[in-house]
């Protein structure tokens, strides 16, 4: 079974604006670090994407690779891989929690990526780690700045 990487951070806004961001994947590449192209191929019935195309360069990991969405909840958002150049796995999550009577969220990120090429689990765990970190702190200074919309 494979291993996941998981943090969290908390922002100073609602989980509907945090939410916003996270959901507006033709800006990604504005605050995420390691996107460095999304295009959204497939929308589900609220206009929410089901299907990405993403770019990514993130250091020992960079591909061109397709993912799919679902909305279970109204503050979660769930991935996995379609296909990819180099990826076996990519399954993540962003897990939002109101905090502070609602004006502040914690966000968790959860991320699992397996590579198609050999690499040491400690690796790829290090990989996990700066993806999720440089995202939530990209994540949180694109909500409280203000720029998101």
């Amino acid at each position: 079974m494979a291993e996941h990487t998981s943090s969290s951070i908390t922002i100073e806004a609602t989980p509907a604006e945090v939410m916003a961001v996270i959901a507006d994947f033709g800006r990604y590449a504005e605050w995420t670090g390691e996107v460095k192209q999304a295009e959204v191929l497939e929308t589900d019935e609220r206009g929410r994407a089901t299907q990405v195309r993403l770019v990514l360069d993130a250091g020992a990991i960079k591909d061109d690779h397709v993912l799919a969405y679902s909305w279970p909840e109204p503050n979660v958002v769930k991935w996995s891989l379609v296909k990819s150049q180099m990826l076996r796995q990519i399954d993540g999550s962003y897990s939002l929690a109101p905090v502070a009577g609602g004006k502040h969220t914690e966000v968790t990120y959860q991320l699992t990526v397996d590579v198609k090429i050999p690499m040491l689990g400690m690796i790829k765990r290090k990989a996990e780690k700066v993806i999720i970190d440089r995202a939530l702190d990209g994540l949180k200074k694109r909500v409280e700045s203000g720029t998101a919309s």
